[in-house]
Formats: structure tokens, sequence, C-alpha cells
């Protein structure tokens, strides 16, 4: 059980799939606006990487690698991906349609958002067992969710701040999310 939780705190803060890894930038950067919006899109990625790590560890142990065709991985990893981004839109869009319509273009970039497809890659070359691959997982997303929702409430914070026309926007977004990335290396001695 230790090993569990540390191979998600692991991931989550010394690993952060956004701030060290550099995946996920696109949702990351484009959604961080309103701090809500952000844990919705930050909630859709959890849901989504963790059902999809499931999915493709049982497709690619149960299917793959009996049929020998282990060099599939990547295209069917993208299909199960597409295929439960598109279950979650249709849920949103029934059942939580202001989350929907705040998520945007950027719900359905879930399925290229290489957060995603990278934790299930990574789970099969690490070798990590089941359990391991969906605490993996769940500290992928969850990290995603602390850093999209930080960014958000930072960009929230310096709305209202008198900042220099030049860094106005992108470039302080930018330099916001280089200071997050800075401060989260100050969690490598933790594990």
């Amino acid at each position: 059980m230790t090993a569990l939780i540390l191979t998600a705190l692991g991931t989550a803060l010394v690993n952060n799939v956004v701030l060290s890894q550099f995946l996920g930038l696109c949702p990351f950067l484009g959604v961080s606006k309103k701090t809500n919006t952000a844990a919705g899109m930050g909630a859709a990625v959890i849901f989504v990487i963790m059902i999809s790590s499931t999915v493709t560890y049982g497709i690619y142990y149960k299917i793959l690698v009996p049929l020998d065709l282990e060099y599939l991985q990547t295209i069917v990893f993208i299909l199960v991906i597409a295929a439960l981004v598109q279950l979650v839109e249709m849920i949103l869009k029934k059942y939580i349609p202001p989350l929907y319509k705040a998520l945007g273009v950027y719900l359905p970039l879930i399925t290229t958002n290489c957060a995603v497809l990278g934790v299930a890659i990574s789970n099969i070359d690490n070798g990590y067992n089941f359990a391991t691959s969906l605490a993996s997982a769940f500290g992928t997303a969850f990290g995603f969710l602390i850093a999209i929702v930080i960014l958000a409430g930072i960009r929230e914070k310096s709305e209202g701040n008198d900042i220099p026309k030049p860094f106005r926007g992108t470039p302080m977004t930018l330099i916001a999310s280089g200071l997050m990335a800075i401060a989260f290396t100050g969690f490598t001695g933790l594990i």
C-alpha cells in the first residue's frame, strides 16, 4: 500500500505531468482562466485518465501481448481514449451543460491531450502491475488538476493587477507556469 501511495504522490508532485514532463499544455494554458472551469477540466481529465488506463492495461495484456500485436499499442490506445472522451462529452452535455459550454473546444482536445496517452504508454513501458498503473494514473491526473487549478487561481488574482502591457495575457501565464514549475521542483527530495 505504501508503494502505491508513493507512486501516486511521485507522479502528482515530483513528476507532475504538466510542470516537469510538459505534457498536456494545451488544455493547461487554454482552460486555466477561471478556477471552476479549470476544476471541471481537471475532473474530466481524472475520469478519462483513470478509465483509459484501466481499459488500455487490459487491452494490452489480454489482447495485444497474446496476439503478438504490441506494435499497435499507440493506435489502439488513441482509439480507446477518443471513445472515452466522447463518452465524457455526452455525459457533460446531458447532465452539466454549463461546464460543457465553459470547456468548449478544450473538452474534445482531451482526446489529443498527450498526458492521457503518455500515462497509458508509460504505465506499460515502466512494467507496472494493474494496481501500480492505477496509482500512477490517479497521481498523474490529480497532479494535472492541482496544476491547472493553481494556475487558474493565479490568473484570476492577477486580472485586476497593474501589469505592464507587454506582460499581459499569455506572457504572464507563461511566467506564472514557469514559476510553478520551479516551485514544484522543491518536491524532488520528497520521494
